[in-house]
């Protein structure tokens, strides 16, 4: 027992003058690996940190735009009620000055209904006229109000100066006679007496009811402290649940200047006491700005929670990493430290200290060993934390077109039948030609949100897409279509086929001298590859441009189909991303004659 506590004694003071003889090599190891290594793991942390919170703010951009998008549908309804009692020949008739009362009580009596008809919409809460007071009914004060009355009204110099087009109120407190106290928006318009147009006969007021917007703002959830609300471009409060805050301006300086100068976007309010983000975007039809303020707490907390499963995995695994190697290099210095002492030993023993000289010791052998080690565990950390880094962003970008997925497409095609029964009801079938072709066109080019289409259905995408267009611009282009048979069971990327005809047809076709022409699609198998062409007579292009078409992204398509968009670089892109390098796109055009545009891309067999 004795000597079993003497051997451990001398087996752990050899350990530690090991150890005390590699110190160098310890330090070495600390200022060159460890640290800089626990500086990229908290840098890697950071940027996973900062990427997540762009991600999660985004996240939230999406969301505060399809809130936009509803209330721009409120705000239409509103406009096209205004425009309806504003082309009115009643009303026209009732303005006019000459008018005698017998045909204001004519115009009244039709007027009156068409006033209750709008008021029957459920975004309208009121319909309110301003007019001179020598009109009938001037008095009622529920629909009719003497034009004198209004103006004391915030926004009625701008009304006067706006030549008739609608002026969107902020939301304020109005009492009416029947329903008391109320808060309002107002869509207001000038009204001219169509006899003597250089005479300003009333005002009309389209009233919503502040609680239909409210509504709508309410039912964004994104977080738990946040504020919505409505601004204009110079900081006016529009809309807000503190009523005291209406008509106030709430920002001043460098982000109020950022959201009045963008469409949307995420701006950083800078607040020692409330840091927060402004995640805005705008509202189309009346162009103010939705905003929400979210504090940066609960955005940095979303991102830590999104993080830190993984950023703990990460560490614990380099940490352990490092430590076994720690103990593996202790363990070599030690052997090695013990194995050339017992060598020298040896030496001395066999031929005295002078024989040391004749001794060749693989100095180099251990070392190079540990020096192996170390750049392998470099490199092995540095492929953990590129995994790591992708990983994240793979996994936000899959939560992000999750979110964007839920969005209900049975809420579009609803709404389009919905439409499409009104325009039977109203005897246009024009309409209602188009609505079925745009509700094909969704419905194909949704597609269940599949990624790869059948040749077929790509095909009748293009089809819609076109007889859509021939319903816009009737008369105006001609489209032939040659389709080898056999390629039903054949699947390709989706929305490929589209954006060429797209562009053969605005790009070409819409813009030559005479805006008409002809438009071929082919489709063929050749050489074991699918092979789509699309060719049109149109005003063809330059050489210069042709060759920029699939090496440069283009800027974005304007709203009416214009601007010098042409979608070709994205789909060639695509195409090569999901076919190979030899696949994509070929564009032969010549200036004055027309445009072809050969799509060759390898094809699927559609899973059974």
């Amino acid at each position: 027992m004795k000597r079993l506590l003497i051997n451990g004694w001398n087996y752990v003071l050899l350990l530690t003058n090991g150890v005390m003889a590699a110190k160098y090599w310890l330090l070495g190891y600390v200022l060159f690996i460890l640290i800089p290594a626990a500086v990229l793991l908290v840098m890697h942390t950071q940027r996973s940190s900062h990427i997540l919170e762009e991600e999660v703010t985004n996240t939230m951009l999406q969301t505060l735009k399809q809130a936009s998008i509803n209330l721009d549908f409120q705000f239409d309804s509103v406009r096209d009620t205004s425009n309806t009692l504003f082309m009115n020949p009643k009303l026209a008739e009732y303005l006019n000055r000459k008018a005698t009362i017998d045909q204001q009580l004519e115009s009244l009596k039709e007027l009156r209904i068409l006033v209750d008809s709008a008021e029957t919409n459920t975004n309208v809460f009121r319909v309110r006229l301003f007019v001179n007071g020598d009109r009938m009914f001037t008095g009622e004060r529920v629909n009719f109000f003497t034009q004198e009355s209004l103006k004391n009204w915030p926004w009625y110099e701008k009304v006067m100066n706006s030549g008739g087009a609608i002026v969107w109120s902020g939301a304020y407190l109005e009492s009416f006679i029947d329903q008391g106290p109320a808060y309002i928006f107002s869509a207001a318009r000038m009204l001219r007496d169509l006899h003597e147009y250089d005479q300003i006969s009333g005002v009309l007021l389209i009233d919503v009811s502040e609680k239909t917007i409210t509504d709508i703002l309410n039912k964004i959830k994104l977080t738990k402290d946040g504020n919505i609300y409505l601004i204009a471009d110079d900081g006016q409060m529009i809309s807000n649940q503190d009523k005291s805050l209406l008509g106030k301006k709430m920002m001043e300086g460098d982000p109020l200047s950022t959201i009045a100068l963008h469409d949307e976007g995420v701006v950083r309010l800078l607040d020692d006491k409330n840091p927060r983000f402004a995640i805005y975007t705008k509202v189309a039809s009346t162009g103010w700005k939705l905003v929400a303020e979210v504090p940066q707490s609960e955005i940095s907390s979303r991102a830590v929670a999104l993080n830190q499963f993984s950023g703990v995995a990460t560490i614990s695994t380099v940490t352990i990493l490092f430590l076994l190697l720690v103990f593996i290099l202790l363990a070599m210095i030690v052997r090695n430290m013990n194995r050339r002492i017992q060598t020298v030993i040896r030496t001395i023993k066999r031929g005295g200290i002078e024989s040391l000289d004749d001794r060749t010791f693989n100095a180099g052998g251990d070392f190079k060993l540990l020096e192996n080690s170390v750049d392998h565990l470099i490199h092995r950390v540095h492929g953990l934390m590129e995994e790591t880094y992708q990983s994240k962003v793979q996994e936000r970008e899959a939560q992000l077109r999750a979110l964007q997925a839920q969005i209900n497409p049975h809420f579009l095609y609803n709404t389009l039948d919905t439409i499409n029964w009104i325009a039977i009801g109203h005897n246009a079938p024009e309409i209602s030609n188009m609505i079925n072709g745009l509700a094909k066109y969704f419905r194909l080019s949704l597609n269940k949100g599949r990624d790869l289409v059948s040749v077929t259905d790509e095909l009748n995408l293009a089809k819609v897409y076109l007889e859509i267009q021939q319903n816009r611009f009737p008369k105006s282009f001609e489209v032939y279509f040659d389709i080898e048979e056999g390629l039903d069971d054949l699947e390709m990327p989706k929305l490929t086929l589209q954006p060429i005809v797209e562009n053969a047809l605005l790009h070409g076709i819409r813009r030559s001298k005479g805006k008409t022409g002809t438009i071929l699609v082919g489709a063929r198998k050749e050489d074991g590859a699918l092979v789509l062409s699309v060719t049109d007579d149109g005003i063809g292009m330059d050489e210069e441009l042709v060759q920029s078409l699939l090496t440069q992204p283009r800027p974005s398509m304007k709203s009416d189909g214009s601007g010098s968009s042409y979608g070709l670089y994205n789909v060639n892109e695509r195409i090569k991303l999901f076919a190979g390098d030899h696949y994509g796109l070929c564009i032969h055009s010549t200036l004055g004659e027309g445009t072809t545009v050969t799509v060759r891309i390898a094809y699927k067999e559609v899973a059974s």
